[in-house]
């Protein structure tokens, strides 16, 4: 008699290998059979035309501040991720001093658009060391699995305290207490260490990160610390100012060290070219011997853009950006008073509250032909058509005036969507061919960050419904392909072990899916973080069961109050 016994489903089971129907036993926490006829279970879910799947396993999360209160961890729980990875970045919230615990959120908050109130209200403290930051995720009950990696801009600021918010280099003596902290964080069960050096980072004041201008000597003696461990992935961002020079040190201290590299890669409009050199020199770099990898997305990184989210293409005028804080209700009367509407439209951009802004950002008021009405179901991929400007041509108007009165329209809920990259073609051309590259992992979903502007914790949910099954504007992906994608290729990446396939003695992480009904519902803003935090949360239909170490913790998406999930600690199951 097995605990649990998933009869008869379509069975894609994480390898690549081509779907088959049979059962999946489990027992504990653990698979004991996956194929064939298992014998009966104390529970039994019928299966028969549903998808039988490992968990998602999402390497690219920001969930650091609120994996430490909430227990649930949605949107990625509720689309199926079983296993979480954050510190993403460079940012993250341990190591830290109490006397810097405000920059370390104000640092979040610029760079991940999580309020800052929401912060200051629900984390504890109850850590200062990485070490006991990972004692404190291991205190929580939740829903699904966590694991954590050393963000560099919270060790900065930790070992130099006023200096590394200066930007300063750092010492010798400096690197080396960071080579040690990096040491200590790996033996505690850290997945890496990540960092960043792009200006598309900044501090809510728009001050750039703590480790923006790192020496490659830094880098290099932190990455030297995983090496010395024989453990850990070494992640970043870069704007690769210098291409030649920043693939140079990557290559080097991946092929010196062993240790695995990841940086991410989108594509980007000013360069449209720049996402294929820089695949070539990942290439090149395997060739010689580096472990070096490309991280990429399954979609555009896309800013949803509306009355009630962080930005709006009005957001950098003056006039509006005042209201920004006024109840909906109380705005939208205002908005749609003509004389205002018409002071708004008439109104230059603000070039202060422009510079606040990322630099992939500022194009919100000025790209209408990269604006694009999100709609239900939301179109990830939309034709041209579908933009601000085709849509003004069209009606013989101006650009800003059709999305003024769009955003305006109905009960102020509507959203616009701007692809900052992953777009520069106006399809998902570039995207497909970095998805299939034999040098790419797929990330990048940013759970839990940029609440007000970002959902893109539901990727997994989209590469499913959009690759494997809907898409229109090119060739589809296998789905079994797509389920390795984002299973044991991820788990197995980061070392994962356990997970990411279904297979006996595996930990039964499993989502149950009704392909045919899978749908993603338009993202909305809820008001759900401590002191009334918003974030945008974005529904999924067709998840029957997910499941985590065989416990039922979402049933056609509603949370079952199972706890099952738990901190994982790297090199240990």
């Amino acid at each position: 008699m097995h605990d649990l016994v998933i009869r008869a489903g379509t069975i894609v089971d994480g390898t690549g290998s081509p779907a088959y129907t049979g059962d999946v036993a489990i027992d504990g926490d653990r698979i004991t059979s996956v194929g064939g006829k298992a014998g009966p279970g104390r529970r039994e879910i019928a299966a028969s035309g549903l998808l039988v799947t490992p968990g998602w396993v999402d390497i690219h999360t920001h969930y650091d501040g609120q994996a430490t209160w909430d227990p649930v961890l949605a949107p990625s729980s509720i689309q199926g991720s079983t296993t979480i990875l954050m510190g993403n970045c460079g940012v993250g919230f341990a190591p830290a001093r109490p006397q810097h615990r405000a920059e370390l959120i104000e640092l979040m908050e610029g760079v991940e658009d999580i309020p800052g109130i929401t912060l200051t209200e629900g984390l504890a403290w109850d850590w200062e060391t990485f070490p006991e930051y990972l004692d404190a995720l291991d205190r929580l009950p939740r829903a699904i699995d966590v694991g954590a990696q050393m963000p560099h801009h919270a060790l900065r600021v930790y070992v130099m305290g006023e200096r590394a918010i200066r930007r300063e280099a750092a010492s010798a003596m400096d690197i080396a207490d960071m080579q040690r902290l990096t040491r200590e964080a790996i033996a505690a069960g850290a997945f890496g260490f990540t960092t960043s050096r792009t200006d598309q980072h900044k501090t809510r004041k728009g001050e750039l990160v703590p480790g923006r201008y790192s020496e490659v000597e830094e880098l290099v003696g932190i990455g030297e610390a995983l090496g010395d461990a024989g453990a850990g992935v070494f992640g970043l961002i870069s704007d690769f100012e210098d291409e030649a020079a920043e693939l140079a040190w990557m290559t080097r201290l991946s092929r010196d060290t062993g240790r695995p590299l990841w940086f991410l890669l989108t594509d980007r409009a000013y360069d449209p070219e720049r996402w294929r050199r820089l695949l070539d020199g990942v290439h090149r770099a395997r060739s010689q011997g580096a472990p070096l990898t490309a991280q990429v997305a399954g979609r555009p990184v896309g800013l949803i853009l509306g009355l009630e989210t962080s930005l709006t293409p009005f957001s950098i005028r003056a006039a509006f950006h005042a209201m920004e804080d006024m109840p909906l209700p109380e705005r939208l009367a205002r908005l749609r008073d003509p004389a205002v509407r018409q002071a708004i439209l008439d109104e230059p951009v603000s070039e202060h509250l422009l510079s606040i802004l990322p630099p992939l950002s500022r194009q919100i008021a000025t790209r209408w032909d990269r604006l694009y009405l999100l709609g239900d179901p939301p179109n990830y991929e939309p034709e041209a058509e579908r933009s601000i400007a085709a849509i003004a041509a069209r009606e013989g108007r101006d650009p800003a005036a059709v999305a003024y009165d769009y955003l305006v329209g109905g009960d102020g809920t509507r959203t616009l969507f701007f692809p900052v990259t992953n777009y520069v073609t106006g399809d998902l051309a570039p995207v497909q061919s970095m998805l299939e590259d034999s040098c790419t992992i797929l990330g990048l979903s940013d759970g839990g960050a940029h609440c007000g502007v970002i959902c893109d914790a539901t990727a997994p949910s989209f590469m499913l419904t959009h690759w494997a099954r809907d898409r229109v504007r090119g060739p589809r992906l296998p789905l079994e392909w797509v389920v390795k994608r984002q299973t044991s290729e991820t788990a197995g990446f980061f070392g994962f072990d356990d997970r990411g396939r279904l297979a006996p003695g595996l930990k039964a992480d499993v989502n149950i899916i009704d392909f045919d009904r899978l749908r993603l519902h338009p993202p909305r803003i809820v008001h759900d973080l401590p002191a009334g935090g918003k974030r945008l949360m974005q529904n999924v239909d067709g998840y029957v069961a997910t499941l985590v170490a065989g416990q039922p913790v979402f049933e056609h998406g509603e949370d079952t109050g199972a706890r099952p999930g738990r901190l994982v600690r790297a090199g240990r199951r």
